[in-house]
């Protein structure tokens, strides 16, 4: 997969973890991509690493997009836990 690919996927895995897990978060499309991009690779680890799965480097790969939504999911509630707090309405 090329980097467009991996940017592509990324935006897609972002937008899909944020319907997932709706809330206040920053960064708008350049924030969604890159916790969907950071989620894909995170995502891709876990998978291989816990799990003893490979992931593909096609695009279509099923197991990829769902490593990378589940990565991005991780990286969305991890940024609740720690930051949770600072962007609540003044």
């Amino acid at each position: 997969m090329t980097i467009i690919g991996w940017i592509i996927l990324g935006l897609v895995a972002g937008v899909i973890a944020k319907i997932l897990l709706p809330g206040r978060d920053p960064g708008g499309l350049v924030g969604t991509t890159l916790i969907g991009v950071v989620g894909a690779f995170l995502g891709g680890w876990i998978s291989s690493r816990f799990l003893d799965r490979e992931i593909s480097k096609h695009f279509f790969d099923p197991a990829t997009w769902v490593a990378a939504i589940g990565g991005s999911l991780v990286l969305l509630i991890a940024y609740r836990l720690l930051f949770g707090n600072s962007r609540e309405r003044r």
